[in-house]
């Protein structure tokens, strides 16, 4: 059996452990709740996310929710024509839209998940988070208290303050810290990108899919482009590389999947079918995340 071979095998046999998962983090992309053709929100894609991390929750997994898409919410309720991820469009108006669609964006998380006889809570954090002992530790007594009272958090960056996310696409990053943070063991990215080419699909016909990382060597980190997946959000494959490094070495497999055919691949992910890019856990004895957080 030749590498290639031995790796496709090895990605089934990995993959059908995905169902034994006790803790899950989940990560949707602002692509992903919007219709494509008028950037507005997807009702019926909120719904079925509601309904699949619900049933998640049922199964007695623990699920952590990070979602971007504020600003776009905020954009739609104030009635403005713009694309509030466009580096052209000015800092405090990105953070107002942000300011004015947290509080309607977790409206509608709370309505969605009501359906399902399920409590959310809201939690807002930025990467500094991870930097300091004190914010880590009441962090974690927080979203560790929710969970065990059966709660979802809804996580996401504190953008009416902060610039990160409009700049680095940092809820890619910012769900990665969540999942090492509190010692998730699944993360799973969605967004408008089916997973990891060799090289950016959109300018080369020729690039190869990967669906299987087993060890996140330097090589599969060059594979990373600063280019964003679409015009509703901020991050591009480097960001989610960068997750992937930050999942991986804290112990927790990561998958980057699209959600084109809908948010209801998450229950075939966590059934173990081959979707997406899957970066295996590969535990760093003394991995230092603030340390690792300053260089990128």
């Amino acid at each position: 059996m030749d590498r290639i071979s031995a790796l496709a095998v090895e990605n089934d046999r990995y993959r059908m452990g995905l169902r034994d998962r006790k803790r899950i983090v989940i990560k949707i992309g602002s692509s992903s709740l919007l219709h494509k053709e008028t950037a507005r929100l997807d009702y019926h894609q909120i719904d079925i996310l509601a309904r699949e991390l619900s049933d998640l929750k049922n199964r007695g997994k623990d699920v952590i929710l990070v979602s971007s898409g504020a600003a776009a919410a905020g954009r739609e309720a104030l009635k403005m024509d713009l694309d509030v991820y466009k580096n052209e469009t000015e800092m405090n108006v990105k953070q107002a839209c942000a300011a004015v669609g947290q509080a309607r964006l977790m409206m509608i998380y709370q309505k969605a998940f009501e359906e399902y006889n399920q409590l959310t809570a809201q939690v807002l954090m930025s990467r500094a988070t991870a930097s300091n002992p004190t914010s880590k530790e009441n962090l974690n007594n927080t979203m560790t208290e929710l969970l065990r009272l059966g709660v979802i958090p809804i996580v996401n960056e504190n953008d009416s303050v902060a610039t990160a996310e409009f700049s680095l696409g940092d809820n890619d990053n910012l769900s990665a810290i969540v999942a090492s943070l509190m010692g998730a063991d699944l993360l799973i990215l969605l967004s408008d990108v089916r997973g990891l080419y060799t090289d950016d699909p959109r300018r080369n016909k020729d690039a190869q899919f990967i669906s299987y990382v087993p060890h996140l060597t330097e090589q599969y980190l060059n594979m990373g482009k600063d280019s964003t997946g679409s015009g509703a959000g901020t991050g591009g494959m480097a960001t989610k590389l960068h997750a992937a490094k930050i999942a991986a070495a804290s112990g927790c497999d990561m998958i980057i999947a699209s959600t084109e055919n809908g948010t209801g691949v998450i229950y075939d992910i966590v059934e173990g079918a081959n979707i997406g890019t899957l970066f295996r856990a590969d535990k760093e004895q003394g991995f230092d995340l603030s340390r690792y957080l300053d260089e990128i």
